[in-house]
């Protein structure tokens, strides 16, 4: 597999389990699952999630880094991960969190970062 797509992919993943990990409790709460937990829990459990975020992004980051073999230099990592954050989080909160809307400002928002990325490969 080339090594740009095993990074973009690695980073697709990283990314659902970074968007469980900083909003995933806020489902479990509108579910009423986790109404009653401690504070300290909840926060114990998003850390689990990011530790498996983080397994992901690191490998992801090291594979697709130029110094290391791969495509992109740190700015057009960076720049990849935040477009494929957002877009994870857009569909996981349309899908999970019912009755929240994407609109036209948040188009804007995301034609911005294309631009970014448009940015951030140019030569």
């Amino acid at each position: 597999m080339p090594k740009g797509l095993c990074t973009v992919l690695l980073l697709v993943i990283s990314n659902v389990f970074m968007t469980f990990a900083w909003y995933g409790h806020l489902k479990l709460q509108q579910m009423k699952i986790s109404t009653d937990w401690p504070l300290i829990l909840v926060i114990v459990l998003s850390w689990g999630m990011a530790f498996i975020e983080y397994c992901f992004l690191v490998p992801a980051n090291r594979i697709g880094f130029e110094s290391n073999g791969g495509p992109f230099n740190i700015v057009q990592l960076k720049v990849i991960q935040e477009v494929i954050s957002l877009t994870v989080f857009s569909v996981i909160v349309i899908f999970l969190f019912q009755g929240t809307r994407i609109h036209w400002n948040h188009l804007a928002a995301f034609a911005c970062l294309i631009l970014a990325v448009f940015f951030a490969f140019l030569k």
